[in-house]
């Protein structure tokens, strides 16, 4: 059962104060704080407003741009963290060819009109050893997420977010749900869907598709349930 998590702000007034403290002038009037979220007035920000605005943002605020929308993406917990390196270490067990970057920025959705933060980003080794706060998918192998118990996780990474990484053309999307103890996996992306979206219970034995090719084996997830 995913709980209600109705009570978790996007992010904190001092948050938003310091972001627009720091935001370029010509945005600053547009920011407004409504009910725990951030609100943009006069119509939607642009690529370039959106990039401007992240590049700024302290590092308490994660910025996202989907669906021409500016989303705040929660802070990881503790659980969150260890997910990701534990899966991190079956990563570079199986594949150590691959670099597994967290945290990462990647150009989305199509025409790469979209801006996500994955917490996880999968492609060969140096792949981003050029590349500045936002990654082009071109070449890159799997997107992955972890819920957080925030409010939006629902809509941003079980709706919007396999849609905007498929319309990059990422091969394999990898859901990590904390919220109903799943691994959702993604993966033949095309006319801007994965075709193919298959469920497994933490603690089963997991074979991620080509190109990944990397087995989960997941029982350890168990230790970090809610």
């Amino acid at each position: 059962m995913i709980p209600d998590t109705a009570e978790h702000p996007q992010m904190s007034v001092e948050d938003f104060e310091e972001l627009v403290r720091r935001a370029p002038r010509e945005l600053r009037n547009r920011l407004e704080f409504l009910g725990g979220r951030l609100c943009v007035r006069h119509g939607p920000l642009d690529v370039d407003e959106f990039e401007e605005l992240a590049a700024v943002a302290p590092e308490t605020v994660r910025l996202e741009y989907i669906n021409g929308k500016v989303e705040v993406k929660a802070m990881p917990d503790g659980k969150h963290t260890s997910i990701f390196l534990w899966l991190m270490r079956q990563c570079m067990q199986q594949r150590p060819d691959l670099d597994l970057a967290p945290e990462r920025g990647v150009k989305a959705e199509a025409y790469r009109k979209g801006r996500a933060r994955t917490d996880g980003f999968l492609a060969p080794m140096d792949h981003f050893v050029e590349d500045g706060e936002w990654s082009n998918p071109d070449g890159t192998l799997m997107a992955v997420e972890i819920t957080s118990h925030d409010r939006d996780t629902d809509q941003r990474d079980r709706v919007d977010k396999p849609l905007c990484y498929a319309a990059a053309g990422i091969p394999v999307y990898l859901l990590v749900d904390r919220d109903d103890h799943t691994l959702k996996v993604f993966s033949e992306p095309k006319d801007d869907r994965y075709q193919q979206t298959d469920v497994h219970a933490w603690g089963a034995t997991v074979d991620l598709p080509a190109p990944v090719g990397i087995t989960l084996v997941t029982e350890k997830l168990k230790d970090y349930a809610d």
